[in-house]
């Protein structure tokens, strides 16, 4: 068990030393780390956390690692991942806050600046097109799908209300299904 603890504190804590850009950007770290290294968790786990993660208050990262710490090791291995995971940008904000004015001046951290925008920017792009192929599975969430972009992006509605109407969308879909599920197998019953 205290392996198990070590172990999430380390994986959550090079997770998150080696990259930057928040929660999403973490996602091909956390499917290498978490999913293909070391087998804790799998690909509609990793994304049910990420939809949970973004659906309740808190950090994203820090939400998964919390489920995930949680699953492996109970309140335990919860608390080392959480720790894992923020140590390093506890670490770096504060050495950052210090010198930030002087960090601010000079041309080259500008640009290395700019640069990681820009990294950051491809990899939320690779992993909004994965996220979108992996949950795009019938004709359900295809019409959330794009119900979703066009009241975030034509109508202004914001994130909270479209995350709340989503959620109730699945549950009623979820309940006409099991609905609809349960008239089939009368008729192939009484068939």
């Amino acid at each position: 068990m205290i392996k198990t603890i070590f172990q999430l504190f380390y994986v959550f804590f090079k997770i998150s030393i080696c990259t930057t850009g928040g929660g999403y950007a973490m996602l091909p770290m956390f499917r290498r780390e978490l999913i293909e290294k070391h087998d804790w968790v799998t690909d509609d786990e990793i994304l049910n956390y990420y939809a949970i993660a973004q659906s309740i208050p808190g950090i994203i990262a820090v939400n998964v690692a919390t489920f995930v710490g949680h699953k492996k090791a109970g309140f335990i291995g919860a608390f080392a991942a959480v720790v894992g995971i923020v140590m390093p940008s506890l670490v770096i904000i504060i050495i950052i806050a210090i010198f930030f004015n002087k960090f601010n001046e000079i041309l080259y951290v500008q640009k290395a600046l700019l640069g990681i925008r820009i990294a950051v920017a491809s990899l939320l792009s690779v992993i909004a097109y994965g996220l979108m192929m992996k949950s795009l599975k019938n004709i359900f969430t295809v019409c959330v799908f794009v119900a979703v972009i066009i009241a975030i992006v034509v109508l202004k509605v914001s994130p909270i209300y479209v995350v709340l109407l989503s959620i109730l969308a699945g549950v009623l879909y979820s309940f006409a299904d099991k609905q609809n599920t349960k008239k089939q197998e009368e008729n192939d019953d009484i068939n």
